[in-house]
């Protein structure tokens, strides 16, 4: 991967995160791909099948993969519709966990980009911190990492997929209402 590629791909996240922190969502929405799939895969705690922590009696229920499965429960799985229906809901006034607004700071790091399915593609991967804090007291963070693709359109980058795959099995926030 070329040095001016990887630094457009981390300019291009900062944006995007500066965008969400500034509650810029409409011109983050402009950012998205028409077909972007943006979900969150339930994590769960498993251990290792030589865990001497646990018996499983019927290895064939042995499942290693902590992350929910394309189809599976997600604690979110959305489209550009749905993203974009989220956004003209905070404008009514309705949005009951968002008023007052969150104020959040998204932190990127460790950006990683590799060739993607086409040549107008690229697979990134970063981690990221999100401190959110809302009204005198609620106070959130967000731990994990983001698995994008960023496909070129109009000299520019979209947001095709974002996987967004927290470090928590246990979320202590009253609501996921923010954008990763």
């Amino acid at each position: 991967m070329r040095d001016d590629t990887i630094r457009q791909v981390e300019q291009f996240l900062y944006r995007e995160a500066r965008m969400l922190d500034d509650r810029k969502f409409h011109e983050w929405l402009e950012i998205l791909a028409d077909d972007i799939r943006y979900w969150m895969p339930v994590r769960s705690n498993r251990y290792p099948v030589n865990s001497k922590a646990i018996s499983i009696l019927d290895g064939s229920r042995y499942e290693e993969n902590e992350l929910s499965k394309e189809g599976e429960l997600a604690i979110m799985d959305e489209d550009k519709d749905s993203l974009t229906r989220r956004v003209e809901r905070l404008d009514t006034g309705m949005a009951w966990a968002e008023d007052p607004p969150s104020r959040t700071r998204h932190i990127v790091s460790n950006v990683e980009a590799e060739p993607g399915a086409n040549d107008s593609e690229l697979k990134v991967y970063s981690n990221f911190i999100m401190y959110r804090t809302r009204a005198e007291t609620e106070v959130d963070f967000y731990v994990g990492a983001r698995e994008d693709v960023l496909r070129r359109e109009g000299g520019s980058f979209k947001v095709a997929y974002r996987k967004i795959i927290l470090d928590q099995t246990v979320l202590l926030a009253k609501n996921v209402s923010n954008f990763f």
